[in-house]
């Protein structure tokens, strides 16, 4: 079967530049981009029902730069001011970079990871003995507290945010060759969006691990996993897959 149109649960890049277009580009093939999910605020009400003072805290991991807008949100929405002894451990530089938003840059009470978590527990590990407050959706890589807890940290998990599915009922999901995902959360909204959807002869690319179990428990077949060995981004995984199907 020709590979005509692809469907990615990603919003659309900024700007003219991007590996899709050029693979779109390079091979004639329509791709949509249409996002799965969407973050809603946790209220004020429902983070006071956690019990947890963000003030009890000495320092704050982000994984992402959305935890760090739901963070601070939620500071003002508690009318809560930062101290300036509060340490902030980010999982990237660009996400250090980011709360500079928020907070004026000191390197004594900023420190970077290189955008893998466990390279952040390592460069957090001088700061073990601090009470650590992690910002974090509903929905959430259980590896966080995993090696949190098996490295003994001292940390507590806020929920700020939660991923919710989309609503796609514009969409007549048939019409794409290749479905791409990056989340498990992004099968969950397929499946809520569109029950009765039967696989048959549309391709799937997952992106993850995680995201290649979700879609294979949710009783799908995964076509196009990535990253691999061979293919270290989706956009390779896809160009790789089309020429094989030529």
């Amino acid at each position: 079967m020709k590979i005509k149109k692809i469907l990615v649960s990603q919003p659309k890049p900024e700007g003219e530049k991007s590996p899709y277009l050029d693979f779109a580009k390079k091979y004639n093939i329509q791709i949509e981009f249409r996002p799965f999910i969407h973050v809603e605020d946790v209220s004020a009400k429902d983070f006071r029902e956690q019990k947890i003072s963000i003030l009890d805290h000495t320092a704050v991991m982000f994984t992402s730069r959305i935890a760090i807008d739901h963070f601070f949100r939620m500071c003002e929405e508690l009318r809560i001011t930062m101290p300036d002894t509060m340490k902030y451990l980010c999982i990237s530089e660009s996400t250090a970079v980011y709360l500079q938003k928020y907070v004026q840059y000191r390197k004594r009470k900023i420190i970077f990871a290189n955008g893998k978590f466990d390279d952040l527990i390592e460069v957090s590990k001088k700061y073990i003995n601090e009470k650590i407050l992690v910002p974090l959706s509903d929905i959430h890589k259980q590896e966080i507290p995993e090696k949190l807890t098996a490295a003994k940290f001292n940390y507590t998990k806020a929920i700020l945010y939660r991923t919710v599915s989309s609503n796609l009922s514009d969409i007549n999901i048939k019409d794409f060759d290749i479905l791409v995902f990056f989340s498990p959360a992004g099968i969950a909204s397929l499946k809520k969006n569109f029950p009765n959807f039967e696989q048959g002869d549309t391709y799937i690319g997952a992106f993850g691990p995680t995201t290649g179990k979700a879609v294979v428990d949710a009783g799908l077949r995964l076509d196009i996993p990535a990253p691999t060995i061979k293919c270290t981004s989706m956009t390779s995984a896809l160009e790789d897959f089309v020429k094989k199907q030529k």
